[in-house]
Order: structure tokens, then sequence, then C-alpha cells
């Protein structure tokens, strides 16, 4: 394997400039990045389980799940009125949970768990408590 610089310079000859149509040998400029420091704002560490970001994970799918799977929360089978007040629908969706749980269900809780925890673990970690 060969060996990766780091200097942070580019070689003026492995730059190409561009006057009009042609290309001249001579640079016009030197690229010069940056170091990067650390891995950045966002980063979360999910190092094991038992971890900060993993328990918000867990906890926020789980509480989504239990809002929609008794009757908390409007799901496949279960509309809302306009004062918030869930009844009965019939979709055709077939299911042997005596809840009426569903596949479909189980995706959009699991979205909107995964949703709520991302912003809870990122927003912690702005905050610096995690």
């Amino acid at each position: 394997m060969a060996a990766v610089s780091t200097s942070a310079l580019v070689a003026p000859s492995s730059i190409k400039s561009f006057d009009g149509l042609r290309a001249s040998a001579t640079p016009s400029r030197v690229v010069k990045f940056a170091p990067l420091k650390g891995k950045g704002a966002l980063g979360a560490r999910c190092d094991y389980i038992g971890s900060p970001t993993n328990l918000i994970m867990v906890s926020s799918i789980a509480l989504c799940f239990v809002a929609g799977r008794f009757g908390l929360a409007p799901s496949a089978n279960r509309k809302s009125s306009a004062f918030l007040k869930l009844s009965e629908r019939e979709t055709g969706l077939g299911t042997n949970d005596p809840a009426g749980f569903t596949g479909t269900d189980v995706l959009a809780f699991g979205a909107v768990g995964h949703g709520i925890g991302i912003g809870v673990a990122l927003g912690l970690k702005y905050l610096g408590v995690i």
C-alpha cells in the first residue's frame, strides 16, 4: 500500500487551470484544505448497549409503540376526530392482534419513534449533556 501524504497543500503540477476552452499548465491558485478536527458537531457516540444514546432511542421507540398499541395514538384501524377522540374504522387490513395493531402501524410508529429519538439525542449532544 502506498503511504498517504498528510500535506494540506496540493502540488501545483497536479491541478490544471482552464482559460476559456484551453487548459494551461500553470495553475492559477493553490487549494489549501483545513485539517479536520474531531467528528463534527453532530457526532453521537453509540458505543454499547446501555449508552445514553442507546437508552434514548430504545425508550422513544418503545413509548411510540405503547401509545399506538394501547390506543393512545391514531393508527391504521383507529382514526381521530376533530376533538382527538379515537374511533374504530374498517380498513380491511388483516391482523391477529387483539388490539388491531398492524404491520403498517409498526412501520409508522417505529419511524416516528426514531425521529423523536434522533431529535432528543442530537439536542442533548448539542447542549453537552451526553
